[in-house]
């Protein structure tokens, strides 16, 4: 098993960038699929990125392409994303999560975090 800890989220003005965080505890946190996945007010929690278990496979949602990047260090039990070109678009709380699957199906996922606010201003 593992748990998810996001940190990192804040406000920041569009065009800026943050590097979300993401700890998992647990000695099996190599072996999972990590996603993150983001929920705007009114809206359903959507997809925004997953890597694989080697870090050698990625995806990301149409919508964030080209502007995160995802990435992980097994070594430190963490994921990353780093989000670049912010807008206000991207306002969300951004979830992190680990699964068995490398998919964008939030359902697949067997262990989420708590969740980080990221607010983008205009």
């Amino acid at each position: 098993q593992v748990q998810p800890v996001e940190s990192g989220g804040g406000l920041v003005q569009a065009g800026g960038s943050l590097r979300l965080s993401c700890a998992a505890s647990g000695r099996t946190f190599s072996s999972y699929a990590m996603g993150w996945f983001r929920q705007a007010p009114g809206k359903e929690r959507e997809f925004v990125a997953v890597i694989g278990w080697t870090g050698s496979s990625t995806s990301y949602a149409d919508s964030v392409k080209g502007r995160f990047t995802i990435s992980r260090d097994d070594a430190k039990n963490t994921v990353y994303l780093q989000m670049n070109s912010l807008t206000p678009e991207d306002t969300a709380v951004y979830y992190c999560a680990a699964g068995a699957v490398v998919t964008g199906t939030p359902s697949s996922y067997d262990y989420w975090g708590q969740g980080t606010q990221v607010t983008v201003s205009s």
